[in-house]
């Protein structure tokens, strides 16, 4: 009988196992192939099934440890290279690369762009352009813009605003057209044809204590400290404000030569004589800004 069992085991037709492997439930598919051996088989029906069993999962780990070993030694040896037919060439000597200096190391800074020296002003303190010029006393700044011979003014288009002007004829685009150095007055402010040829613009400054360094902004600066008034119209003045204009004109000649400024003397003086006063103090160490 037993004879006949162990045929009637071999004979036993073989079935095809149907599961898909879930990678985020692995367990359900052990169970599946569990049941699948239980009914089609009795190893599990064995004393030894459970000993079995952990030895074919020992040696399914050992086999993927060593095919994920291989896998790494594959990719970290170098290929070896092959050896040459022919005669080699000399082994070239170790060449020596300089270290780069310390110095090189350190980040470049970005260069600063070297501003345009101010321009010296032309006779009437300002400046000559292509297609217009502007001069400037303390009170006023004019601008002169030559147009064709025979234009009439309504030809001419001329917006003053308090930071802007805007002058050219009409259908063209503007001669002069950018916001002022300083403000304006745009009430004392006005404009007129000259000889039929040029179109002047007087305007009244703001602040009328200052030089402009340029009419219109993007204009080159000039250098206001060569500035020359006439002398002829100080006498026009006020009081106070011909003596600002003198003490003005005496700081910047005294900045030409590298001298003290008028306050700074004024300052020295004081000093002179606060120490005159007060002989028992020592000053031979103080420092005076």
């Amino acid at each position: 009988m037993a004879i006949i069992s162990e045929m009637q085991e071999e004979k036993r037709p073989s079935v095809p196992f149907e599961a898909s492997l879930d990678p985020s439930n692995p367990l359900g598919f052990l169970e599946k192939a569990f049941d699948f051996i239980g009914k089609e088989s009795d190893l599990l029906l064995k004393e030894s099934a459970e000993k079995d069993i952990a030895t074919a999962v020992t040696a399914a780990k050992k086999r993927l440890s060593e095919a994920e070993k291989k896998k790494v030694e594959k990719e970290t040896v170098k290929p070896i290279e092959k050896k040459l037919t022919k005669k080699s060439a000399p082994p070239m000597e170790p060449m020596e690369v300089e270290k780069p200096k310390k110095e090189s190391l350190k980040p470049t800074e970005p260069k600063e762009e070297a501003k345009p020296k101010p321009i010296v002003p032309n006779k009437g303190n300002g400046l000559d352009f292509e297609k217009y010029s502007w001069t400037q006393n303390l009170q006023e700044v004019t601008v002169t813009i030559p147009i064709p011979s025979g234009t009439k003014s309504r030809s001419v288009t001329c917006e003053i605003k308090k930071n802007r002007l805007k002058v050219g004829l009409k259908g063209q685009d503007p001669i002069v057209d950018g916001e002022f150095f300083n403000a304006v007055k745009p009430d004392d402010c006005f404009w007129n044809i000259e000889d039929q040829k040029v179109v002047s613009v007087l305007l009244t400054k703001q602040d009328q204590m200052q030089w402009w360094k340029y009419c219109v902004k993007g204009e080159p600066e000039i250098d206001t400290q060569k500035v020359e008034p006439e002398s002829s119209k100080l006498s026009d003045l006020d009081p106070e404000t011909r003596s600002s204009v003198e003490k003005m004109m005496f700081d910047q000649r005294q900045k030409q030569m590298g001298l003290p400024t008028s306050d700074e003397i004024e300052k020295q003086d004081m000093m002179k004589k606060f120490m005159s006063q007060h002989p028992e103090m020592n000053f031979s160490n103080a420092k005076f800004n």
